[in-house]
């Protein structure tokens, strides 16, 4: 809703409720007009290239969102995780309920500071890299979701320029979410759709351990 200001304010000052109703219906019939023409010019479809990033939480729970989303929709949904895969988390254990829509794949094996060891994580990388391309070029799965996969380009586990080379030729009406702080900027630059999670308060900061339902 628009701000109400004190012009505004003014200018409905004395109005009977029958007028300030009349006054709105006719103010959102002008707006809906307006929203209608602007959604009539956008005739693309198209597979988008989706990226969450940011240091605030819900970068994954987004994707997965989506994941729930699409799955609503009667598609079929391919989900690599790169770092997570020693966790039990709450979205695994509902999309195992959906096997004909969902191919889950936890290929990490947890966050390369829980490892130490670099060699490890860059195989684990590879292999969830792999993984990936197998279902984001074949015609099963209308979306894919690579969650945590901005943390092994981070740390460079993975090539930039192999990954933007690969994604620019997915098929056209595939979907591709990455999720995971600190995204590349040539990943950013590439991707249809980018949404950059800030952090405004967590309870981490004041003592709070992660809570089941919330963070897992």
């Amino acid at each position: 809703m628009s701000e109400e200001t004190p012009e505004r304010r003014k200018a409905t000052d004395g109005m009977s409720e029958a007028e300030l109703d009349a006054r709105h219906a006719e103010k959102m019939k002008k707006k809906k007009a307006a929203r209608d023409k602007i959604i009539a010019t956008k005739t693309i479809e198209k597979g988008l290239l989706i990226v969450h990033t940011g240091k605030g939480k819900g970068k994954s729970t987004a994707a997965f969102g989506l994941v729930f989303r699409a799955l609503g929709n009667g598609m079929k949904v391919g989900v690599v995780q790169f770092v997570k895969g020693k966790w039990e988390t709450g979205e695994r254990k509902i999309l195992e309920h959906f096997p004909d829509q969902v191919t889950m794949t936890a290929m990490g094996d947890g966050f390369t500071w829980e490892t130490q060891d670099r060699q490890r994580d860059i195989q684990a990388a590879r292999a969830a890299w792999e993984r990936a391309k197998t279902m984001i070029m074949d015609d099963e799965h209308d979306m894919v979701l690579l969650d945590e996969m901005n943390i092994v380009l981070r740390y460079d586990y993975l090539d930039i320029a192999e990954v933007l080379e690969f994604l620019k030729q997915k098929p056209e009406k595939k979907h591709v979410v990455i999720t995971g702080r600190n995204a590349k900027d040539e990943l950013i630059e590439l991707a249809d759709l980018v949404t950059e999670m800030e952090m405004v308060k967590h309870p981490f900061r004041s003592g709070v351990k992660a809570q089941k339902g919330i963070e897992f």
